[in-house]
């Protein structure tokens, strides 16, 4: 993680589903932590800052060309003798002009006319004199579609040749800065422990990463350009305004009463803001989960007719969150109603005040419009200032539950950790000596889950190196559990698990979990080639070894048959393969991996009789060097194990090899076996020999 930004750690399991409201404190607290993922990028939102502060001096020109028009060439005003002296950087121009003919002012001011609008993309005295350079992707009225935006927001406060080199520049640092903060999010999922979101939906995560983390684009460049770039415009445009008609101060102070208009109308609007930005994000979270939960389950849901329902749970929570949109809109519009009528009392006497002076010919009618488009100027810069902190609430609640999804409680290792050793042999003098250490040894390990449910109980066992060790037991015995101690999925509450001797709680995760090779019950494929699927925990493997690996595991003739063999993508989850193919795909990818301790969590449930044979002698053939855990039911699978371990209600209660557990006449083992057999025990394997 970059400097600074981490936070202690919670204590306790949290959840994403906590409270999201936040305080104007905390608001506060959320812009300073996001100003710290800008530091990588400082340098260029210095550059960019330089770049918006250039394009204010062209601003302050535009109005001057029309006053020229209007006075000299359409009222045909003496420009040698104007009713009001032209300021400093205007003289010149109008000096060099003195005694020329209409139709060279009217020429000369057209060329100047024309390099601004080159320059700067603006022409005229209109309301557009405030021209822009950006580019929007299209989006609809809630949040989610509208952050895309914030992600690829590129734009410049001119237009013309200078709003395309900042656009271009801001564009670019707008796509780096969502992206270092993205991949920062996401780097620090993959180290949260794996059951971090076993009671929250992965939509919801899906969602902060990519629709919550662009809320950092608007809140860093309006936390580090507006209160820096407006009030350098408001004051240059107010200074021309002295400069120029310093003779009506209530010209100057209606343009500055807009600052405290903007500032007293928007902050009443900051807390609603912020509270309806947060019940957005939590409404397109959950429209996010229910796609995410529908496509993955889709088979469920159709197989068992429940269409119509996750219709109509879809278009309930996609409706959700247009309308909690909507009243992010209806606030907005609110705040800026709120802050329209006092405006319009200002401007009001302002105008009446301007016709008069108009009038009485103390004030020229180019002079006129060049009031008005500093007015406009200056009201533009005031709100901008005014409306900042409203503004930046959009940005809060996006902030906080990112950085919330960051300070969950993540895989830490102790500061003294060490890489694990290499692996320890098992042939030689030497290691005939030490080999009641080889292997991983559970010692009176116990494990509680956050919520205090016991799931093991002062389990102590060896699973020797060279050996395969079956644990067998009930659902809910404790099996996956014990098995995961070993690469530090949980660690244990008390007691110690061990690997050559090594206490693990000592070694690096990482270091540890190169040494070991997991297949889960669920397996997990990748849309992605067979090879890249099968090499996903040794990229190194040579082609020849994948296919030894696949020939093992009893996946090399399907492999064949795909229409392009290893180069065939799977889809996602690998959709094209049946169950027992995607199995036997896991497996080849654990037998693949340059692992110490081989891990399986019922590696036969989905294979045939042939296969699941040929299974059982790869996995032998590996156990001669390897660790080599087991969790199974069927018996064809365990009954030649070395070691059969009988859990149940987290507790060893057998131990031993599959003939001394089945002539125990009441043994737990033995009923275990027994119930199988009269359920077609094994899958036609064959009933167990007797006692």
């Amino acid at each position: 993680m970059s400097a600074g930004v981490e936070t202690p750690p919670r204590t306790g399991r949290a959840r994403l589903e906590e409270s999201e409201r936040i305080g104007a404190r905390d608001a506060v607290r959320l812009f300073r932590r996001a100003l710290l993922y800008v530091r990588p990028f400082r340098a260029r939102f210095g550059a960019k800052l330089l770049l918006v502060l250039f394009s204010l001096l062209p601003m302050l020109l535009l109005p001057w060309p029309v006053k020229i028009l209007v006075d000299h060439v359409i009222l045909g005003l003496p420009i040698d003798a104007p009713p009001t002296p032209y300021p400093f950087f205007v003289a010149p121009f109008v000096h060099a002009l003195a005694g020329a003919s209409t139709t060279a002012i009217l020429l000369a001011t057209a060329g100047v006319q024309a390099l601004l609008l080159l320059l700067v993309g603006a022409i005229g005295t209109s309301l557009r004199e405030q021209d822009q350079a950006d580019a929007w992707l299209s989006s609809g009225q809630d949040t989610a579609t509208r952050t895309e935006n914030e992600a690829n927001a590129g734009f410049s406060f001119a237009g013309g040749l200078i709003g395309l080199v900042d656009f271009r520049f801001t564009l670019r640092l707008t796509q780096d800065l969502n992206h270092h903060y993205r991949s920062r999010l996401f780097e620090r999922i993959q180290s949260l422990p794996m059951a971090a979101f076993d009671d929250e939906r992965i939509g919801d995560a899906v969602y902060r990463v990519m629709n919550d983390t662009p809320s950092i684009t608007n809140a860093s460049y309006r936390l580090l350009l507006t209160p820096i770039a407006a009030p350098i415009g408001l004051l240059l445009s107010a200074g021309v305004l002295q400069l120029q008609f310093g003779a009506h101060p209530p010209l100057v102070l209606t343009a500055l009463a807009f600052l405290p208009v903007a500032l007293l109308t928007s902050i009443p609007f900051a807390g609603l803001a912020r509270r309806r930005g947060e019940r957005s994000r939590k409404a397109g979270a959950t429209t996010t989960s229910t796609v995410e939960e529908g496509i993955t389950n889709v088979l469920a849901v159709q197989s068992l007719g429940g269409g119509e329902r996750e219709h109509a749970r879809f278009a309930r929570d996609s409706w959700e969150g247009f309308t909690r949109f909507r009243s992010v809109v209806l606030v907005g519009m609110l705040a800026f109603v709120a802050a329209l009528v006092p405006s319009v009392l200002l401007v009001l006497p302002a105008f009446l005040y301007v016709v008069d002076l108009v009038i009485a010919k103390q004030i020229t009618v180019g002079d006129s419009t060049l009031l008005f488009t500093y007015l406009v100027q200056i009201g533009f810069f005031a709100v901008e200032l005014g409306a900042l902190w409203i503004r930046l609430q959009e940005s809060a609640p996006g902030l906080h539950r990112v950085f919330f999804l960051m300070d969950l409680p993540s895989e830490r290792d102790p500061e003294d950790a060490f890489a694990l050793p290499p692996a320890r042999g098992i042939d030689g003098a030497e290691s005939a000596a030490r080999r009641a250490d080889a292997g991983v040894r559970f010692d009176a390990v116990s494990f509680r889950f956050a919520d205090g449910t016991r799931a093991l109980d002062d389990v102590s066992l060896q699973a020797r190196r060279g050996e395969v060790t079956a644990l067998v037991g009930p659902a809910g015995a404790g099996k996956t559990t014990l098995a995961s101690l070993v690469p530090r999925f949980h660690d244990p509450s008390t007691g110690r698990v061990l690997l050559d001797g090594v206490d693990l709680a000592r070694v690096r995760r990482d270091s540890l979990r190169d040494r070991i090779a997991f297949v889960f019950q669920e397996t997990v494929l990748f849309d992605d080639t067979v090879l890249e699927n099968v090499r996903l925990g040794n990229p190194r493997a040579s082609e020849a070894e994948v296919w030894q690996a696949l020939e093992r595991a009893g996946a090399a003739d399907f492999v064949r048959d795909l229409p392009d063999g290893l180069a065939t993508r799977l889809g996602r989850a690998g959709g094209k393969l049946s169950v027992g193919q995607k199995q036997r795909l896991a497996i080849a990818r654990a037998l693949v991996r340059e692992a110490d301790v081989l891990i399986f969590d019922e590696p036969t449930s989905a294979l045939d009789p042939e296969t699941e044979q040929r299974l059982v002698a790869a996995l032998r053939d590996a156990g001669r060097t390897r660790v080599v855990l087991v969790i199974a039911h069927r018996l064809s699978t365990i009954r030649s194990a070395d070691q059969i371990v009988f859990l149940e209600s987290g507790r060893i209660r057998e131990r031993g090899r599959h003939e001394e557990l089945m002539a125990l006449p009441d043994g737990a083992y033995r009923r275990f076996v027994t119930l199988q057999r009269g359920d077609g025990f094994a899958a036609g394997a064959g009933a167990p020999s007797q006692p």
